[in-house]
C-alpha cells in the first residue's frame, strides 16, 4: 500500500546542529486538497537536521507531495 500527501512548507529554520524545514498538510485550494482534507484533518512534518543545501531546495509557502510506500528493513 502507498498514500500520497500534500504538505507546505512553513517554515525553515537554523540552529547549530544545521536546518530544520517544518510541513503542515494542504487543506484547501483545490478539488485535489479537499478530497485529501476529507480523511487527513490533520498532521505535521518535520525533517532535520539537514544541510543547508538540502534546506534550500525548499521554499516556505510552496507543497511538496510527501509519497510514503513500504520499505525493506
Amino acid at each position: 500500500m502507498s498514500v500520497r500527501c500534500k504538505f507546505r512548507c512553513t517554515l525553515v529554520s537554523q540552529s547549530l546542529n544545521g536546518f530544520a524545514v517544518h510541513f503542515d498538510p494542504v487543506i484547501s485550494g483545490s478539488p485535489e486538497n479537499d478530497e485529501f482534507f476529507k480523511y487527513t484533518p490533520t498532521g505535521e512534518l518535520k525533517i532535520g537536521p539537514v544541510r543547508p543545501d538540502v534546506a534550500k531546495g525548499f521554499s516556505v509557502g510552496e507543497n511538496y507531495y510527501l509519497d510514503i510506500s513500504p520499505a525493506p528493513g
